[in-house]
């Protein structure tokens, strides 16, 4: 009899809910992670930092209120690392205690450590003091995460050329900043120091940035950081990276040198499967450490699964722990629905933006026709209150069944106010019902009815015009 039902190797969002899904259908469930990585990455470098950093970041400056008080209207002047890190520290640690208590509570095992493949139910636990013991489980689930991908030609020293897991160790906040590629971390790195008065300067070997969001979200989202002091260089690669006693040099393959404080990678992240030895369970990875699953999230080897950022797209926090509930309760036996294909993005950027469903290039490429109802911000009076006038709702309604094909929001609160549209798509609601429906007033929410008038106005305009 093997000494566990389920052994999950990682403890992050995809590991956590795994393994408490199991544990809750009666099954003994054990995890394995480092003894500074319960929560894993999303908890510690992650997800949680980087959010916490962000709120910290607006509060302190200010920025969201300047449109009310003035442009050189600051909370604190100079804002320090250890301002910043002081909220993120007690954040981090109340999570970990939060998971700590959870995976006890529901009568896990956790054994810290790392853990390799013996055979494929059987993995070597090497523990803190440098021992092994075996640990043998019916049904094994993998769950180790990422880590920043670093080219090899860079010299990182994680002081002042860094990749998103370092952030929190610059010793000041640059005066400014290099920040190479421009995907979701990225961003959200880049509109955080901007606020912070750095000078950042974002290197892009794409055309663009972003190019899965809503074409008008993007260009809001340029334009509000451009009037943050940001450069963008589009269509450019990094030759080298030099680093100096007074700060470093980014070398573009272009010729172009810039000079700055710190430079930051956010170059795509690479799984955490070297150290498994996969296959002696019968398994591989990619290039980029990724673990190929099916829809019930199973390997190679029927009795093994990979959740969370492992197994890549999309990556978050959100999908890996539903990831983590579905593998779990396939390995049990139990029924479960499959993830429903509608799943809200959300990006903190400063401003945040959230979307789901299709974008306006996504519908026209498939030849689906569609209208946009649109509301401002600044044409709420909620809107008017938090001082956000630059903030929107787009919807795109079908003018045939008047359901919604996508709903994309930038501004405050986006990532909140993107699940009333989840919900009415979810449930194959239309835009009659945004319509019809009371929202509090004065709130965001009411987005929501000022863009389905002007969707359904739109929709009428044309009916009236074949009647």
């Amino acid at each position: 009899m093997p000494d566990f039902d389920i052994l999950v190797i990682g403890s992050g969002p995809g590991g956590q809910k795994a393994a408490i899904a199991a544990a809750k259908l009666g099954r003994r469930v054990a995890v394995i992670d480092r003894p500074n990585m319960v929560g894993g990455v999303s908890i510690h470098t992650g997800t949680i930092p980087s959010k916490t950093l962000r709120e910290a970041v607006l509060y302190l400056t200010g920025l969201t209120q300047r449109d009310l008080y003035g442009q050189s209207y600051r909370l604190k002047e100079d804002i320090t690392v250890a301002d910043l890190t002081a909220r993120t520290q007690h954040v981090v640690g109340r999570e970990v205690d939060v998971i700590r208590s959870q995976l006890s509570r529901n009568h896990v095992s956790l054994f810290a450590g790392t853990g390799r493949f013996v055979d494929d139910h059987t993995v070597a636990l090497r523990e803190v003091n440098g021992h092994e013991r075996l640990l043998s489980a019916g049904h094994i689930v993998i769950a180790t995460g990422t880590r920043p991908a670093r080219p090899a030609s860079v010299e990182f020293d994680e002081r002042t050329i860094i990749d998103s897991d370092n952030v929190l160790n610059l010793e000041r906040v640059p005066r400014s900043m290099v920040i190479v590629g421009a995907g979701v971390i990225g961003m959200e790195y880049a509109s955080m120091f901007a606020a912070l008065g750095s000078k950042v300067t974002v290197v892009e070997q794409r055309p663009g940035m972003l190019d899965f969001c809503d074409v008008e979200v993007i260009e809001s989202l340029k334009y509000q950081l451009r009037d943050l002091a940001v450069t963008f260089r589009f269509g450019e690669t990094v030759a080298a990276v030099e680093r100096h006693p007074r700060g470093t040099l980014t070398i573009l393959e272009s010729g172009k040198k810039i000079p700055a404080d710190a430079v930051m990678y956010s170059a795509g992240r690479q799984g955490l499967t070297d150290d498994l030895e996969l296959d002696k369970a019968g398994l591989s990875a990619d290039r980029r450490g990724r673990i190929k699953v099916d829809e019930h999230y199973r390997t190679e080897v029927p009795h093994i699964y990979a959740v969370g950022d492992v197994i890549g797209f999309p990556a978050l926090a959100a999908t890996s722990m539903e990831q983590g509930r579905t593998a779990a309760y396939h390995a049990c036996g139990e029924p479960v629905n499959q993830m429903d294909g509608l799943q809200p993005i959300g990006i903190y950027t400063i401003p945040e933006i959230s979307f789901i469903g299709r974008t306006e290039d996504q519908l026209t490429e498939d030849s689906v026709p569609y209208e946009v109802g649109i509301s401002r911000y600044r044409e709420l009076a909620r809107g008017q209150i938090i001082g956000d006038s630059h903030g929107m709702l787009k919807l795109l309604v079908s003018p045939e069944d008047r359901r919604l094909l996508g709903v994309h929001c930038f501004g405050t609160g986006a990532t909140e106010l993107i699940h009333i549209g989840q919900s009415v798509m979810g449930c194959g609601g239309t835009v009659d019902y945004l319509v019809d429906a009371v929202f509090n007033y004065p709130t965001l929410a009411e987005s929501y009815k000022v863009a389905a008038l002007d969707a359904t106005n739109k929709i009428r305009q044309i009916d009236r015009l074949r009647d």
